[in-house]
């Protein structure tokens, strides 16, 4: 489990996060984190937080992204809202490495998400491509964190019927919903 000051790295999308606060230290109303990312680094997939609003702060070079299926390109002092249930994605197309000060709200599990996530980037689990686990992992995982983040691609019934009928197999194939991150920094 996490805790503020403890760091993930996603060796794949070139993503770190650096936890400011937990949703323990908040009562579950607010995760706090800052996002660093490396020229060329991306979010794996384009998502939506069902139940949560999420603001980006940009601290040091330029954030891209697309919102609600708009482009977006925003500099230091600029704020981002994603409001609950809209699409996004963003990426550091820029030369400098870019850091985001991000505030989810509620904060429900996202950062045991994040900790899932990244841990199976660091054990290798992932496509070196995409950053993302087999379909198996994936669909546990979806299944489990399904209040915290959907992906964009898929309409949700669909992945509710999918990641609903794949889970159990997954776990019957010996994947876990629980995977922690190798060393907590």
């Amino acid at each position: 489990m996490v805790k503020s000051g403890d760091v993930l790295e996603h060796p794949v999308t070139g993503e770190k996060i650096v936890f400011r606060k937990t949703a323990r230290e908040t009562s579950g109303e607010l995760l706090q984190a800052d996002l660093y990312m490396q020229p060329g680094a991306f979010v794996a997939a384009e998502h939506i937080h069902p139940l949560q609003e999420e603001r980006f702060k940009v601290i040091m070079g330029t954030l891209h992204g697309r919102v609600a299926g708009k482009e977006l390109s925003s500099s230091p002092g600029e704020t981002i809202v994603v409001p609950k249930g809209t699409p996004h994605v963003w990426w550091n197309a820029g030369d400098d490495e870019l850091q985001v000060s991000v505030e989810v709200r509620p904060a429900l599990k996202l950062e045991h998400f994040f900790e899932v996530f990244f841990g199976l980037a660091q054990a290798g689990k992932v496509n070196p491509k995409t950053g993302l686990p087999n379909p198996f992992q994936l669909a546990l995982i979806m299944h489990t964190y399904r209040n915290e983040l959907v992906l964009a691609q898929l309409p949700r019934v669909v992945q509710t019927l999918l990641f609903g009928t794949l889970a159990p197999i997954a776990k019957l194939l010996g994947y876990h919903a629980e995977y922690p991150y190798p060393h907590v920094k």
